[in-house]
This record gives C-alpha cells, sequence and structure tokens, in this order.
C-alpha cells in the first residue's frame, strides 16, 4: 500500500516528473488500484448560482469585472431553480451538486440564502458542494451546520508563479480558507489549472502545496485552462496533453486516497486523451454539459465514452471519520 505522505521535496516531485512516460504511467495505475476502484468514476454537476461581476482580477476567469468577456452579471439564483437544477443532476446519474458563486467571499446575508440551497440539495440524497470564495472561520462553521460536505477552493497554480495569474487575493488567503474549511470538519477540494504559462517547476510545487497539507484534499480539481476571448491569458500556448496526463499521474502518486478530478477544458480533450488520465489516476469527473460558464463534455459523449471503456459511476460512501451531517473549477477555474 503506497505510503501517505506531507512531506514531498520539489526535487521528489520533478523526478516522478521527469520519469520516461510508461514508468510513471505505470506507477501511477498501481497506487490507484491499491486504494481505488480503477473502473469507478465518483460523477459531479456544477451549477453557477451567482454568475459575473467579480471584484477579483484572475486572468483567466470570465466572471472578472475587470475583463470585458460580454458575460452578463446575474443575481443570486432563486432556491427554486437551484433545485430543479440538482433533481436533473440526480437524474442524469450525478451523486454530488457543486453551487458556484462569483464572490470575493459571502455576505451574510447571501451565506443564508446559499444555506438554504444547501439543505434543499441535501434533502434530495446528493452530496453538496460549493464554491464562494473566501471563508471566515465563523462562515465555515456555519456551513458545516448546514451539513456542506465539500467546499471548493483552489489554489490555481504554484506559489512563485501565482502573482503572474492574480494580483487582487494572496495566496496565503487560500491557504487559509483551506485551514478554516477543514477546521469546521467540512471535506477540501484544492486543486489547480494547468495551461497559464507555467513551468513545469510551476506544476510540481503546486502538487507540492497541496500534497504537503496537513490533510489531503478528499478532492483535487485538475483544470486545463479554458481560453476566453477578452481576458488577459487568451492566446496562451496550449500546454502539451502528454504533460498534462504526467500531472494527473504525479496528483495520484503524492495523494493516493484522494479523488483526483478532470474539471474545466474536458470539452477539448480527445476520448484518448481522458481515457489515458483515468488510467493515471482520475477517478472523478464533472458530469454535464456547462460548468459555470463555459462549457463541458456533453452527457452523452460521456455516457458513449465510459461504456468504451468499461467505466462506471461510483457509489456514494460515507465517511465515518466525517462529521455526522456529512455523506465536490471551481472558485479558482470552473468559476468559468
Amino acid at each position: 500500500m503506497a505510503e501517505i505522505r506531507h512531506d514531498w521535496s520539489l526535487d521528489e516531485i520533478q523526478a516522478l516528473f521527469a520519469l520516461p512516460f510508461n514508468d510513471l504511467i505505470f506507477r501511477a495505475h498501481q497506487v490507484h488500484r491499491e486504494h481505488h476502484d480503477p473502473n469507478a468514476v465518483q460523477m459531479s454537476t456544477l451549477l453557477s448560482i451567482k454568475t459575473g461581476a467579480c471584484p477579483e482580477d484572475c486572468a483567466y476567469c470570465a466572471q472578472s469585472a475587470r475583463h470585458d468577456t460580454g458575460l452578463e452579471r446575474e443575481r443570486l439564483l432563486p432556491l427554486e431553480e437551484v433545485v430543479e437544477a440538482a433533481r436533473a443532476a440526480r437524474a442524469a446519474g450525478a451523486s454530488r451538486f457543486c453551487m458556484g458563486a462569483a464572490w470575493r467571499n459571502p455576505t451574510d446575508r447571501n451565506l443564508e440564502r446559499v444555506i438554504e440551497m444547501i439543505r434543499e440539495v441535501k434533502a434530495l440524497g446528493l452530496e453538496a458542494c460549493v464554491t464562494l470564495g473566501m471563508l471566515t472561520t465563523d462562515q465555515a462553521r456555519r456551513l458545516r451546520e448546514a451539513g456542506l460536505d465539500y467546499y471548493n477552493h483552489n489554489l490555481d497554480t504554484s506559489p512563485e508563479f501565482y502573482g503572474n495569474v492574480i494580483t487582487t487575493r494572496e495566496y496565503e488567503d487560500r491557504l487559509r480558507t483551506l485551514e478554516a474549511v477543514r477546521e469546521a470538519g467540512i471535506r477540501v477540494c484544492a486543486g489547480g489549472i494547468l495551461g497559464m504559462g507555467e513551468s513545469a517547476r510551476d506544476r510540481a510545487s503546486l502538487l507540492q502545496q497541496l500534497a504537503n497539507l496537513p490533510r489531503h484534499p478528499e478532492s483535487v480539481p485538475i483544470n486545463l485552462l479554458v481560453q476566453v476571448e477578452g481576458t488577459p491569458l487568451h492566446g496562451t500556448e496550449k500546454l502539451d496533453p502528454i504533460e498534462f496526463v504526467r500531472t494527473i499521474a504525479v496528483a495520484r502518486i503524492l495523494m493516493p486516497e484522494s479523488d483526483v478530478r478532470l474539471s474545466a477544458g474536458r470539452q477539448e480533450m480527445s476520448d484518448e486523451m481522458q481515457a489515458l488520465c483515468f488510467f493515471a489516476g482520475a477517478n472523478s469527473v464533472f458530469h454535464g454539459e456547462r460548468l459555470l460558464t463555459t462549457g463541458n463534455a456533453e452527457t452523452d459523449r460521456d455516457r458513449a465514452l465510459f461504456a468504451r471503456l468499461g467505466l462506471h459511476a461510483s457509489e456514494r460512501t460515507e465517511d465515518p471519520q466525517h462529521h455526522a451531517c456529512g455523506s465536490f473549477l471551481a472558485e479558482g477555474h470552473a468559476a468559468q
């Protein structure tokens, strides 16, 4: 059984990336089989409950008020509309319903409205996840009491490259929110975005940050940049697909028990690329035709691909160490 570590050095992680591709994928798949059903994929659906006019300047994000992307600002969705979308997600096979709001941080009033949504989603028998920006310790506690299962807050990239992408929030702000979420007893969903012009060292450093947290995130979304016209990163040189697969494999080795999710950018991935990612250790996807504001792999295409690969939706399992209320691009990238 692969050792669970929280003390990975950057040199060790870069050495994994430097392995011959076949050796890396073989090792990652071995780790994957030790900790997961290799043919099961956890299915999540993501809904934007409040779109646009975000005050942050994330260079990848269509929802930033600082970028001219043609995205219309929308108010927080009515509760009934959210419940209807959750029912549809459950009918399509999702086990987790994720709600994202384009906020720097939620006000207490807005948090109460989101808490109503969480309770309704839970009443449908779905796991609930939200991504709302930065949280205080008290806000995290209130979300836990409402029964929230997962909170998504991505690190996005390495500490070294972060300032090239975002200037309105510090890296430490993100780490503090993850700490507040963990202390409240909510499962953590945290990952990053590839293809923003970062170096191979930056990708290794991002994974080091995640793997060396006191407890690994239960869910690790790996996003491939979806280039949106009007954002500063539009026109960035696209990432080599093999490098993306390598990152999935290294994430699986570093965080053996975490769900590694194919998130934003899956619409642009070939079936063969996705198949390699699943073999390398990815075992979770966003299911449905949209993420927050960008397209996603179509539901029918997913069903056909899973049938060809012999994959099935994973069963929902309870974690006895998790709080009694709980049984999932994220504030960073799935917020596109």
